[in-house]
């Protein structure tokens, strides 16, 4: 299956993938009419390690899930592979966010969490990976 992986070695920080990212999930044409003036919620987060090292984190989608396995609302589940959010049964609890041990889950500040499904409603390429400048970030299978 193929996955998200990033090279930190080539990861600038500047976070288009993070605009990207939340741009793709608006289901929107137009990115500024999109997040202009709104908070972005994207499902790529971009980290920093100091000294020019910057690395993105989001969803392994594991072979067997520990956020699945933990959703009590049966919000979570795998589909083809993919670890994927019904965000209409999400309850907020949480617990996903806590048992995941890569922190790519978040609370989206409202009712749900949020988190990367590979754009698979775009098809194709993910939103990050299409529009990373420094082609850090890749989909592939390893």
């Amino acid at each position: 299956m193929k996955r998200i992986y990033v090279d930190e070695r080539w990861c600038l920080g500047c976070r288009l993938c993070e605009y990207y990212c939340a741009f793709a999930a608006t289901g929107e044409k137009d990115m500024a009419k999109a997040l202009k003036g709104k908070r972005i919620k994207p499902r790529i987060k971009v980290d920093s390690l100091g000294q020019d090292i910057n690395f993105a984190v989001s969803c392994r989608h594991c072979k067997q899930p520990l956020c699945v396995r933990s959703c009590i609302a049966g919000a979570l589940s795998k589909k083809d592979g993919t670890v994927v959010i019904d965000r209409e049964k999400c309850v907020g609890c949480c617990t996903c966010v806590l048992v995941c041990p890569y922190g790519a889950i978040a609370y989206d500040g409202e009712k749900s969490v949020l988190k990367c499904q590979l754009c698979i409603e775009r098809g194709g390429t993910p939103a990050c990976v299409a529009n990373c400048p420094n082609r850090a970030i890749v989909f592939e299978e390893r």
